[in-house]
């Protein structure tokens, strides 16, 4: 199989879809590899080290797009790019297409087939292509929140660890799960006061038997939500429902209720975020202010540790790409029913059910689409 790799073209991404290391091991197995000049620059991968592995590197996306038979990337594919997809071409990357209604149809009228590494699962019902991004982004939303809590970008001005004769910051994180626990576990170590909310009793036992009296947890629901951003200097959203649009947790009145300064990190903005004042910043323009509290909510946050979220990412999606370029797509897919429930469009078809629930699409199920 051809596999292509473009280069990135949301603002500050500079993540790369397809690691040197990753090339290598499918040219190993045979396969052919092209990558647009430049691609894993920003992740501090040179052309020669594609080169040097056996990759041919191109000058433009148009020449990747009109030559692959597989696009692996990191985000969702852009306005332009996805009028570069063709019918039965594969691609291969995060797509996030429940808040997304553009995208979604731009994919359904190409008529490729588009796996979603956010819904690919594995046999303990985790998300292992979204894990290693979620770890990146819980770890730094403490720290960008931090950042944002000082008084010149608008915050409170409280730090987190505190002072001998000061308390530390209150940080509540919503959502125990991968991206939640990573977040509590930093903003813990940065010394900062913190309380994990979440549904699952299951949990919020785990939570408590590994991590102690690091930080508390208490069960969440909307009363206790209310009840504890009244005190807290910085709220980090970290909940998800896979495919689905996140639940928005805190609403435009109860920012009234929240300290001046207080700052919300809204780490499910790929899902269209989890607080309603939300909406998608970037790494150039993070940080915009409502009501009095500052809202951080980058869509991209692991671009800004491109390296470390590039090898990270590319060691989750190589077993799957191999198993993509050595078998195609359908057998790979029949063999798995896993990476099966990362398929999300194919041949004009929406084959995600919370996708089609999300936006109101007819929609197939993945199983049906095998037979297309």
């Amino acid at each position: 199989m051809l596999i292509g790799c473009p280069k990135e073209i949301k603002p500050q991404e500079f993540r790369v879809g397809l690691t040197p290391a990753a090339a290598g091991e499918a040219i190993a197995r045979g396969h052919s590899v092209i990558v647009e000049t430049n691609a894993g620059i920003g992740a501090g991968f040179t052309d020669e080290d594609y080169v040097a592995i056996g990759a041919t590197v191109l000058d433009t996306a148009d020449e990747v797009f009109a030559k692959a038979d597989m696009i692996v990337k990191v985000k969702e594919p852009q306005a332009v790019e996805r009028k570069m997809l063709r019918e039965g071409q594969l691609l291969f990357t995060y797509l996030h297409l429940a808040p997304d209604p553009e995208q979604t149809k731009d994919l359904l009228d190409s008529g490729c087939t588009a796996i979603a590494y956010e819904t690919v699962t594995d046999r303990n019902g985790g998300l292992p292509l979204l894990a290693p991004m979620s770890e990146v982004a819980g770890r730094l939303a403490p720290q960008v929140g931090s950042w944002t809590l000082q008084k010149a970008n608008g915050g409170r001005g409280v730090l987190m660890g505190g002072v001998p004769g000061v308390g530390p910051a209150k940080v509540v994180v919503i959502g125990g799960g991968v991206v939640g626990t990573h977040a509590a576990k930093i903003a813990a170590g940065m010394g900062a006061d913190v309380t994990v909310l979440d549904r699952s009793l299951p949990r919020l036992r785990y939570l408590d038997d590994v991590f102690g009296g690091t930080f508390k947890n208490q069960y969440s629901t909307a009363a206790a939500t209310a009840e504890l951003i009244t005190t807290a200097d910085m709220v980090i959203g970290a909940v998800l429902i896979p495919g689905a649009a996140a639940p928005k947790l805190i609403s435009r009145e109860q920012l009234s209720t929240m300290k001046p300064g207080a700052v919300l990190v809204d780490v499910a903005i790929d899902q269209g975020g989890c607080f309603e004042t939300s909406k998608a910043t970037t790494h150039a323009d993070p940080i915009y202010e409502v009501d009095g509290v500052m809202h951080y909510c980058v869509a991209n946050m692991p671009g800004a540790v491109a390296r470390t979220s590039t090898i990270a990412l590319g060691n989750a999606t190589m077993p799957f790409m191999l198993a993509l370029a050595g078998k195609g797509w359908k057998q790979a897919c029949a063999d798995d029913e896993h990476l099966l429930n990362g398929l999300n469009v194919h041949a004009g078809k929406l084959t995600y059910a919370a996708v089609g629930e999300a936006l109101g699409l007819d929609y197939i199920s993945a199983q049906d689409a095998l037979k297309i």
